[in-house]
C-alpha cells in the first residue's frame, strides 16, 4: 500500500476537530491505560515497609501532597505544556530529541550524512538553515558538540539508555499486570469463594476459579503463574490489529475505569473528610518528610509510581497527535487521577486501626455495594494497563532502526491516515517472552514496582537532560532558560531517582540489566555499521581506475540495467571492481543505489531522489540516492522501480550544471541532482509499461498507441515526455537506451558481507565484531526487505571485510 505523502508534514494543523476528538478517544484506550491504575497500588507502596502510619494524618496527607504535586508538575506541566511542543515532526520519544539535535548540529550517528542533506524542506522549516537567532552560548554550546566526538558519543549513549529503558518498562509493565491477578493478596480478595468453597464465575478468571476449587492450597501456586502468562500472551496477540483498532476496543474500559474512581473519589471526599483538600498544600510535603525522615524518603520510590505511564505521552506521539493527547490527558485523566487519590486519603484519615487498609489500598476506600463491578472493571483496566508502553516501544524501534542504531526489523503499518501506527511482530514476540521470564521469575508486585519506578524516573532523567539541550540550540532560547528547566525538574527526578536506585537488590536491578543488554546490542549494531562504513569509504575505486577500462568497462556490455546497491554516497564501491574483474560482462546501464536514512521524520516526495553521473556520459553510469526519514512508508518493488527509472530519465532530460548541488567529494568530484518522484513532478517524465506495444518510442503527450500483435505480447516501456520539452538529439538516444534497458530487465547486484576483525584488533573489538555484531547482521532482516529494493533478480557478491 503506498502511504507516501498521505500524511501533512504539520498534521496537527489540518486535523478536523473530529479527528481529533477520535484520536483523543483512542489515545485513552492506548496511552492513559497504565497511568489511570496507579491508584491501585500507590498507597499501597508508599506505606509497603518504609514508613509506620500513626493515628494523625501527616504520612497520610503527606503522601497525598507528594502525588498532587507529582502529577502536577511531571506530566501536566513538564510533559503536557512543554515536552510534547518538542516533537520531531509529530514523533516523539527519546530519539526524536535526539534526532532534533542532530538536525540542529552536527552530531548524527549516521556515517553517510551529506551537506545536501540539509537543503530538505524539514531542516528548513524550524529554521536549521538559519543561525541568526541563536544566542552566542547557543553559537558555542553547537560548535563544541561539533567539534568534540567524545561528547558526541555521551549524547548517544545517553539516547540509547533512554531508549533502552523505555524498553525495559515495556518488559516490566505488562509483567505488572500479570503478576497484579496472580498476587496472593489480590486472589484471596477478589476470590474469597475459594476458601469457602463457594462457587461464582468471572469473566477472566473462571477456568482459573474452576480449577481452585478441586485444588488444595499447596496445588493452587501451579494455577497462578499459569493464568498469568496466558492474559500476557491474549495481549499481545492482539497487537498485531494495530493501534487504531486496539484503541477503540480498550479506550471504553479505560473511561469507565476513571468515570468508575473519579466517581468513587468525589463520594469519599464528601462522605470522609471534605477537608482533605488541605492536603494539596506542599507544606505538608515537609511534614511528612520531617516526621518520616529516612523512611520517608525510601517510600518515594511507592509514591513515584503513580506517574508511570506519562512517559508514555510523549513516545505514543507518532500513533496519534499532541492536540489530542493534550486533551485527553488536561479534561479526562488528570481531574480524575486527582479525585481518586484525594477519595483514598479522605478514607484512610479516618481508618487508623487495621494495617491492611494500606496494603489492599484502593479497594479499601471502596463502598461495599459496589466493590465487586469496580473489581471486575480493574481487572480489564489494569491489563489495558500494558498497551501504551508497548506501543511506544514499537515507535521508539523504529526510530532506531531507520537511524542506524538497531538492527533491521519488519514494520508494519496498521493505518493508511497516521504514519506512526506500526506493529513490529519481532519486538512483540521477544516483549512477551521477557515478560513471561520476569512474570515467572519475580512473584510480588514490590520488586516489580521498584523495577519500574527506577525505569521510568531514568526516562523523564533523559528527557530532561536533552529537553535542555533542545531548548537551547532547537528552540533558539535563552541557556539560563535550559539551566532553570534542567534544575528545577532535574533535582525532582533526582530525589525520585536516588529512592529508587536505594531498592536495586529488591529488584530495581531488572531495568538497569535489561537497559545493558539492549543498549550493547545497540551500540555493537552502530558500531559495527559504522565501522563496516568507513572500510567502504577507505577501499572504494578510484576514478582512474575506471576511466582507464573506457566506456565498454573492458567487458561486454549487455541489455539491462545493474542496480548496484552501496552504503556509499559518492565513490565507486569496491564490489563493482570485485564483480567486473571476475565476470566477463556488465550491463549497458549502471546504477549504484544507495538507500538512505536521514535524521528527519519526513522526506518529500519532491526531494526523494539525488541523481548523479559517475564517470563520462558514454560510460552510462548513474549514482542514485534514496532519501527516506523514519516516519515515511517504503513504496513496493514495482513502484520502486518505476520511480527510480523516471528519475534517472528526469536527471538526463532537464541535466544543467547550475542546477545541481555538489557533494563534497574531491576525488571523484561528483555532481547531484534533486530530482522527485514520478508522481510528485507532473511536469516531468513519465514512464508507462504495458504488453500491447509492439515498438518502443520516446513520445509526447499525445502519442500514437500501435496496436498489439496477436502472434507475439511483450512487455514494453514508454516514456511520455512534456510537450514543452526541447529534447537534442544525444539526450534522445541517452534516453532511448535508458528505456531499451529497462524493457530488457533489472537486476540487483548485492553485496554479501562477512565482517571480520583485523589482525592484531583487541580482544574486546575481536568480540563484538566477529561475535556480537556478525550475529546480529545474519539474524535481522536484510536490505532486500527492508529497503523494499528489486529482489526479482537479485545477485550476491560476497565480500570480505577486515575492520
Amino acid at each position: 500500500m503506498d502511504l507516501e505523502g498521505a500524511i501533512p508534514a504539520s498534521p496537527i494543523k489540518k486535523e478536523s476537530w473530529k479527528t481529533v476528538l477520535s484520536l483523543a478517544y483512542q489515545s485513552l484506550g492506548v496511552v492513559y491505560g497504565d497511568l489511570s491504575t496507579s491508584p491501585l497500588y500507590v498507597y499501597k507502596s508508599a506505606f509497603a515497609e518504609d514508613i509506620q502510619h500513626s493515628d494523625t494524618n501527616e504520612e497520610i496527607f503527606g503522601v497525598l501532597s507528594f502525588v498532587f504535586w507529582t502529577l502536577t508538575l511531571m506530566p501536566l506541566l513538564k510533559y503536557v505544556f512543554i515536552v510534547l511542543k518538542a516533537d520531531d515532526n509529530g514523533e516523539g520519544g527519546t530519539f526524536a530529541l535526539y534526532s532534533l539535535l542532530c538536525r540542529h548540529a552536527r552530531v548524527c550517528s549516521l556515517p553517510n550524512c551529506q551537506l545536501a542533506d540539509e537543503e530538505l524542506s524539514e531542516y528548513k522549516k524550524d529554521g536549521m538553515a538559519s543561525n541568526n537567532n541563536r544566542s552566542f552560548w547557543g553559537s558555542s554550546l553547537k560548535s563544541t558538540l561539533e567539534k568534540h566526538k567524545i561528547l558526541q558519543r555521551l549524547l548517544l549513549v545517553l539516547a540509547l539508555i533512554g531508549t533502552c529503558m523505555v524498553i525495559g518498562d515495556g518488559v516490566l509493565t505488562p509483567a505488572i499486570s500479570g503478576i497484579f491477578f496472580k498476587h496472593k493478596i489480590w486472589v484471596s480478595f477478589i476470590f474469597p469463594w475459594v476458601y469457602t468453597k463457594t462457587f461464582w464465575v468471572s469473566a477472566v478468571f473462571s477456568a482459573v476459579s474452576g480449577l481452585e476449587l478441586s485444588m488444595s492450597k499447596e496445588q493452587h501456586r501451579y494455577v497462578e503463574v499459569p493464568a498469568a502468562c496466558a492474559i500476557l500472551i491474549f495481549l499481545f496477540a492482539l497487537q498485531h490489529y494495530g493501534t487504531h483498532r486496539v484503541g477503540f476496543l480498550f479506550a471504553p474500559v479505560v473511561i469507565t475505569w476513571l468515570l468508575c474512581i473519579s466517581a468513587i473519589g468525589v463520594y469519599n471526599i464528601f462522605y470522609w473528610n471534605p477537608k482533605v483538600y488541605q492536603a494539596l498544600s506542599p507544606f505538608y510535603m515537609y511534614k511528612f518528610l520531617k516526621k518520616t525522615q529516612k523512611g520517608g524518603w525510601m517510600s518515594l520510590g511507592g509514591i513515584l509510581l503513580c506517574i508511570t505511564g506519562s512517559e508514555a505521552m510523549f513516545a505514543d506521539l507518532g500513533h496519534f497527535s499532541q492536540l489530542s493527547i493534550k486533551i485527553a490527558f488536561t479534561f479526562v485523566v488528570y481531574p480524575s487521577l486527582i479525585l481518586a487519590y484525594m477519595g483514598q486519603a479522605a478514607y484512610l484519615s479516618k481508618h487508623h486501626i487495621l494495617e491492611t487498609d494500606y496494603r489492599i489500598g484502593f479497594y479499601v476506600s471502596v463502598p461495599e455495594k459496589i466493590r465487586w463491578p469496580v473489581l471486575v472493571i480493574a481487572i480489564f483496566a489494569a491489563v489495558v494497563g500494558s498497551q501504551a508502553i508497548i506501543t511506544g516501544t514499537f515507535s521508539i524501534i523504529k526510530q532506531c532502526s531507520a537511524l542506524g542504531c538497531f538492527p533491521r526489523v519488519k514494520i508494519i503499518h496498521t493505518s493508511s491516515k497516521m504514519h506512526g501506527q506500526i506493529y513490529i511482530p519481532e519486538i512483540n514476540w521477544t516483549l512477551m517472552l521477557l515478560c513471561l521470564a520476569v512474570t515467572v521469575g519475580f512473584r510480588d508486585t514490590k520488586r516489580m514496582g521498584n523495577a519500574s519506578g527506577l525505569a521510568v524516573i531514568t526516562v523523564m532523567l533523559v528527557t530532561t537532560c536533552l529537553m535542555s539541550l533542545v531548548i537551547v540550540l532547537c528552540w533558539h532560547k535563552s541557556v539560563f532558560l535550559a539551566i532553570l528547566f534542567i534544575f528545577f525538574f532535574g533535582s525532582i527526578e533526582a530525589l525520585y531517582f536516588s529512592a529508587s536506585l536505594i531498592k536495586f537488590l529488591e529488584g530495581a536491578w531488572v531495568p538497569i540489566a535489561l537497559a545493558l543488554i539492549f543498549s550493547a546490542i545497540m551500540y555493537v549494531w552502530h558500531y559495527g555499521t559504522l565501522k563496516k562504513y568507513e572500510f567502504d569509504v577507505q577501499n572504494k575505486v578510484s576514478i582512474n581506475w575506471l576511466l582507464a577500462l573506457g566506456p565498454t568497462l573492458g567487458i561486454v556490455r549487455v541489455r539491462g540495467i545493474g542496480l548496484i546497491h552501496t552504503e556509499l554516497v559518492s565513490g565507486i564501491p569496491a564490489i563493482f571492481s570485485h564483480f567486473v574483474t571476475n565476470l566477463p560482462a556488465f550491463h549497458q546501464v549502471v546504477v549504484f543505489l544507495c538507500i538512505k536514512s536521514v535524521p528527519v521524520p519526513h522526506v518529500s516526495p519532491k526531494e526523494r531522489f539525488l541523481v548523479g553521473r559517475v564517470g563520462p556520459k558514454e560510460y552510462r553510469l548513474y549514482r542514485c540516492i534514496a532519501r527516506y526519514g523514519y516516519r515515511d512508508v517504503h513504496k513496493d518493488d514495482l513502484d520502486f522501480e518505476k520511480d527510480l527509472i523516471c528519475s534517472i530519465a528526469e536527471f538526463i532530460r532537464s541535466e544543467r550544471p547550475e542546477c545541481s548541488i555538489p557533494i563534497l567529494d574531491s576525488e571523484n568530484d561528483e555532481r547531484m541532482t534533486v530530482i522527485g518522484t514520478s508522481s510528485s513532478n507532473l511536469e516531468g517524465i513519465r514512464m508507462h509499461e504495458d504488453g500491447d506495444v509492439d515498438s518502443s518510442e520516446i513520445v509526447g503527450t499525445s502519442e500514437r498507441r500501435v496496436a498489439k500483435s496477436p502472434e507475439k505480447v511483450r512487455k514494453r516501456v514508454r516514456f511520455i515526455v512534456p510537450e514543452s520539452s526541447q529534447i537534442d538529439n544525444g539526450v534522445k538516444e541517452e534516453l532511448r537506451e535508458l528505456m531499451e534497458a529497462r524493457e530488457a530487465g533489472m537486476a540487483f547486484i548485492l553485496g554479501h558481507s562477512y565482517v571480520r576483525a583485523k589482525k592484531g584488533s583487541s580482544l574486546i573489538k575481536k568480540i563484538v565484531i566477529n561475535l556480537g555484531y556478525d550475529f546480529l547482521r545474519r539474524n535481522s532482516r536484510g536490505p532486500t526487505y527492508v529497503l523494499s529494493i528489486p529482489h526479482a533478480s537479485t545477485l550476491e557478491v560476497g565480500m570480505v571485510y577486515q575492520v
